[in-house]
């Protein structure tokens, strides 16, 4: 979620985690989901963004675990 002053905030908990022209010191995921036919949001465009933290905790909730894979080159 972006907010007037362009900081980047974590839609679970509201921490704040980028802000414009800031040198980031965290990382976060940015989601952005256009539904289709098939459901019950068609034709809306939803986006959020989520810290590492809530993240975490979101994925310990998976029933079936997230593929991890090391990466060996940064771009």
């Amino acid at each position: 979620m972006k907010t007037k002053d362009q900081a980047i905030i974590c839609n679970c908990c509201k921490k704040v985690v980028q802000k414009e022209g800031v040198v980031p010191d965290s990382e976060f995921l940015h989601v952005e989901k256009l539904w289709g036919y098939f459901s019950e949001k068609d034709g809306e465009w939803q986006e959020f963004d989520i810290c590492e933290s809530c993240y975490d905790k979101w994925v310990e909730s998976f029933k079936v675990p997230i593929k991890t894979r090391e990466a060996t080159e940064f771009v």
